[in-house]
């Protein structure tokens, strides 16, 4: 589980705008994107695994997911949003 007292110190790698924890509602429609296999990260990579935690940016522009509890805050493993976009 990611440790939500690092939200103070992490940054958007493209934006370096703060981040957030994704909601439920958000997490669910993410996984149902993935589980339907059209949700690709920002290198084009079609995302296969769910999601169980993940982190979106203050304006709402890019999800990055959480992996055992680590973040991965790589540009190019972002996911844009909106959905289906």
């Amino acid at each position: 589980m990611f440790d939500t007292n690092l939200l103070d110190i992490l940054c958007c790698p493209e934006t370096r705008g703060s981040l957030k924890m994704v909601d439920a509602v958000m997490l669910s429609a993410l996984n149902q994107a993935i589980a339907a296999g059209s949700l690709t990260n920002v290198a084009g990579e079609k995302i296969t695994e769910p999601f169980e935690e993940a982190l979106v940016t203050e304006d709402g522009s890019r999800i990055y997911p959480i992996r055992e509890g680590i973040p991965v805050l790589l540009a190019d493993e972002g996911v844009l949003l909106p959905l289906g976009a």
